[in-house]
């Protein structure tokens, strides 16, 4: 998901987001403890989506906080 994309979700869609992509990444790392995942690019995009998330979550939080400005 481009950040464009993330952007344009609700704060409800955002935080449900995060929290299913945080899980998808506690299974990939399980898969790859156990040696059951043959692709391990998974985990540096489930990295990558969740810092994206989290960039546009907190610039919400401080737009709301600081009352719009910056």
């Amino acid at each position: 998901m481009k950040a464009r994309q993330v952007r344009e979700l609700s704060d409800e869609e955002l935080e449900a987001r995060i929290r299913d992509t945080r899980k998808e990444l506690f299974n990939l790392r399980f898969q790859h403890a156990t040696g059951q995942l043959d692709n391990t690019h998974k985990l540096t995009i489930a990295r990558r989506e969740i810092a994206r998330l989290l960039t546009v979550h907190i610039e919400r939080e401080h737009a709301h906080v600081g009352g719009g400005e910056g």
